[in-house]
């Protein structure tokens, strides 16, 4: 069973870091591409980052050079660093893996950046 366990959320200031991790288990963590998606109050989910297995990443367009994402395949864990931290960032961050048909999904962590 797919299990994906987010941590690290909290209140930043503007201009604030904030790491996240998510906590793999239920398969092979190496094999599998990773993801963060998150989403703001009253909008949609949307696509943060993704690492792939050779460790390649891509990133929305509104956190590049911002954000960095990366993995530990020893540790099954996904993270997320999050510098430069603005009010709009706030939201629900889920972990996320796409395993053939079928994307599992974390319970997310919250982030509000707020002064």
């Amino acid at each position: 069973q797919v299990q994906l366990v987010e941590s690290g959320g909290g209140l930043v200031q503007p201009g604030g870091s904030l790491r996240l991790s998510c906590l793999a288990s239920g398969f092979t963590f190496s094999n599998y591409a990773m993801s963060w998606y998150r989403q703001p109050p009253g909008k949609e989910r949307e696509f943060v980052a993704r690492i792939n297995t050779a460790g390649s990443t891509m990133f929305a367009d509104s956190v590049k050079g911002r954000f960095t994402i990366s993995r530990a395949n020893a540790k099954n864990t996904v993270y997320l660093q999050m510098d430069s931290l603005k009010p709009e960032d706030t939201a629900v961050y889920l972990c996320s893996t796409l395993r053939g048909p079928i994307r599992s999904w974390g319970q997310g962590t919250q982030v509000t950046v707020s002064s």
